[in-house]
């Protein structure tokens, strides 16, 4: 079958079903199968490049599922996270574009600080994307993931394997209850807990239909961990140490009313590229 004819059917299929960016996933699914890149079946199209019979079924079955709103990342397998490529699939959270930038207020202040060995920590690691961005992109210091989800930490374990950086540590735990021995002694602290209160049901299906619930949802007004982070935060960072949150858009203001309530000093709110109030940072 024609590459092209194959795409313009799969994309087609993906903008009845209402996927967004039909065809971005149409390609991105068959550069899965073929095993290049997104360009590269760009580049295949131009040339007039024929597809394998197998190969098209094999489409046919993805773009099927994918119609069905699964998630881009269960179908492939994988998730693109800064400079990281993490597997993830049912049980733990996909991570999400906007929280790179939510990340990199945790990287500055890691980098900012005046020790040779600085310690950071994620609250929540879900698929370990956060923290293995820290331990990757700040190697001299040491990083601990926390997450209290079995089936989570099977995937976040896995990614720490693949990534193989010798300074991340993932931690399998409540974080309530999280790593004791280092209090008053990290760093940073950033977490990206669930904050969608129970009322809310998210409208995209791939979110409301795949994403687990204890990722998700954080009781009656959203901030039900958010409250736990900050007591956690408190106990395990040293004085002048940065917190970092990553919330709703709606957020903003009952975080701060709540971190100031804590005891946190220079709230400060920031917005995604999209414009939207997506991270809060503290001190202690």
């Amino acid at each position: 079958m024609n590459l092209a004819a194959a795409l313009d059917r799969a994309t087609g299929i993906l903008e009845s079903a209402g996927v967004p960016n039909p065809r971005v996933d149409a390609e991105l699914l068959a550069g899965h199968i073929l095993g290049i890149s997104r360009g590269g079946v760009q580049a295949r199209v131009a040339t007039d490049s024929s597809i394998g019979t197998d190969e098209a079924y094999e489409l046919a079955e993805f773009v099927e599922r994918r119609a069905a709103r699964e998630p881009l990342q269960h179908i492939t397998g994988v998730a693109y996270f800064r400079s990281l490529e993490l597997a993830v699939g049912p049980g733990v959270f996909v991570p999400r574009p906007e929280t790179e930038s939510v990340a990199q207020f945790a990287i500055d202040a890691l980098r900012a600080v005046a020790s040779s060995e600085p310690v950071g920590v994620d609250l929540g690691m879900g698929s370990g994307a956060i923290a293995l961005a820290l331990a990757t992109e700040v190697p001299h210091a040491r990083v601990y993931g926390v997450e209290v989800s079995p089936r989570a930490f099977v995937w976040a374990r896995q990614n720490f394997r693949s990534v193989a950086a010798p300074n991340a540590t993932p931690v399998f735990i409540d974080l309530a209850d999280a790593l004791p021995e280092l209090d008053g002694l990290v760093d940073v602290v950033i977490s990206n807990p669930p904050y969608i209160p129970l009322g809310a049901i998210p409208r995209d299906p791939e979110v409301r239909l795949h994403d687990p619930e204890l990722a998700l949802y954080g009781g009656e007004d959203g901030l039900d961990v958010v409250r736990q982070v900050s007591a956690t935060a408190r106990r395990l960072l040293r004085h002048g140490g940065t917190l970092v949150l990553e919330h709703g858009e709606l957020q903003a203001a009952p975080i701060a009313a709540l971190l100031q309530q804590d005891g946190w000093h220079a709230i400060s709110h920031h917005r995604d590229l999209t414009g939207r109030d997506r991270a809060t940072v503290a001190l202690r």
